[in-house]
């Protein structure tokens, strides 16, 4: 339950779906629980760009529940940016055992550019914070920074709430797709089993 997960988080556990889960590789620590300090986050000019491009879409809380847009969104959006990785074909079945399943306190949000849906956003919530579950968007706007934007809404979500720390799941320095994280500093990161913060040029 939420209780519960709060306390695995603080030792760099993950959720899918119904599972709970930690790498333990005996010949490689290259994934690297963090988490950003969000009262001491400042955006870059890049981060302002992104937050100043997107902050007319709309969000909206919905049900943690099936819908046939967000798993279309979702096709496409594992279609593009993650061809031959299998989950590009995932049926409702797994979509919903992936995205939709959750004995915790989990917030489902979509932002809307108009009436067009652009993104769809899956958040926990645990003790002291909110972690960063997944997301995907529309593929068809290259030169869009959902991503980016996506990270920065749900930073001023925890200020709002009051809540200290967003969790961003596991950064991994020679990783390309999860290298970006160290861009959203103060980063902290569970090393040698301590919080401790990452200086932005950080490698693994």
């Amino acid at each position: 339950d939420t209780a519960v997960y709060s306390e695995l988080i603080l030792f760099g556990f993950r959720r899918s779906g119904a599972y709970n889960y930690r790498p333990q590789c005996s010949q490689c620590q290259a994934c690297v629980p963090v988490r950003l300090a969000v009262d001491e986050f400042q955006r870059s000019r890049a981060q302002r760009r992104a937050w100043k491009a997107h902050s007319g879409m709309s969000a909206g809380l919905r049900e943690l529940a099936y819908d046939p847009e967000h798993h279309e969104l979702y096709r496409r959006y594992q279609s593009s940016r993650h061809t031959g990785g299998g989950m590009d074909q995932d049926d409702r079945e797994q979509y919903e055992r992936f995205l939709l399943q959750s004995q915790v306190t989990t917030y489902l949000v979509e932002f809307r550019d108009g009436d067009v849906l652009r993104m769809v956003s899956l958040i926990d919530r645990v003790r002291d914070g909110l972690s960063s579950v997944y997301t995907f968007y529309d593929p068809g706007l290259p030169r869009a920074s959902f991503g980016t934007y996506n990270i920065l809404w749900q930073a001023e979500l925890c200020r709002e709430l009051g809540l200290p720390y967003l969790y961003l799941g596991y950064w991994i320095a020679y990783s390309r797709k999860m290298a970006y994280k160290i861009n959203y500093q103060p980063l902290e990161g569970l090393v040698d089993n301590r919080w401790q913060r990452l200086p932005p040029a950080a490698v693994g």
